[in-house]
């Protein structure tokens, strides 16, 4: 909740240094025909994690649709609820990158010199792109294995789900 705050903020703070007129003085790095992109950044940031959060909702929703469908083809329980697992390890990674995402962005504002580290920012891509395969893989293992649900079902709801995240951030964008 934190670094909503401060996203929020650190938007309201260059609109204040946007609308400031000729007269003000500007004591900052960034000199004062630059400061226009700075909200224009700001807000293309804003409208991605929007767009992030938009589409783990949007994976939630096909999950429990794509379950009830089964559900009603079958008339299994067990089966819909194996779909639905594998439509939740979707959702959740895409909650995951949403998050990362959305940590990334408000951090990379506070840093000072690890934000222009390429090789800083390589090794979170690395580590963040490591640690969703991860919490996937044990997911699905979790439902499969533990849960003892039909790994077809599994894996059906999952890919689905998956599916769902390249048509919704395409749809998304263009609205």
């Amino acid at each position: 909740m934190t670094t909503w705050m401060s996203c929020w903020e650190n938007s309201k703070r260059a609109n204040k240094l946007k609308a400031g007129g000729p007269d003000d003085q500007h004591q900052g790095l960034t000199p004062s025909e630059n400061i226009a992109i700075i909200p224009a950044v700001l807000d293309a940031d804003v409208k991605e994690i929007r767009i992030a959060h938009r589409i783990v909702c949007l994976q939630a929703v096909v999950a429990l649709v794509v379950a009830s469908i089964a559900y009603a083809l079958n008339s299994a329980p067990g089966i819909a609820l194996a779909v639905f697992g594998g439509g939740f390890v979707s959702v959740a990674n895409g909650a995951l990158l949403a998050w990362r995402f959305s940590r990334s962005v408000c951090s990379s504002r506070h840093e000072t010199h690890h934000s222009l580290d390429v090789h800083h920012q390589l090794r979170l891509l690395y580590f963040y792109a490591a640690e969703r395969f991860l919490v996937v893989v044990a997911l699905l293992g979790l439902c499969m294995v533990a849960l003892k649900m039909a790994p077809l079902a599994v894996l059906v709801g999952f890919v689905i789900g998956q599916t769902v995240q390249m048509p919704a951030r395409i749809f998304l964008k263009n609205l």
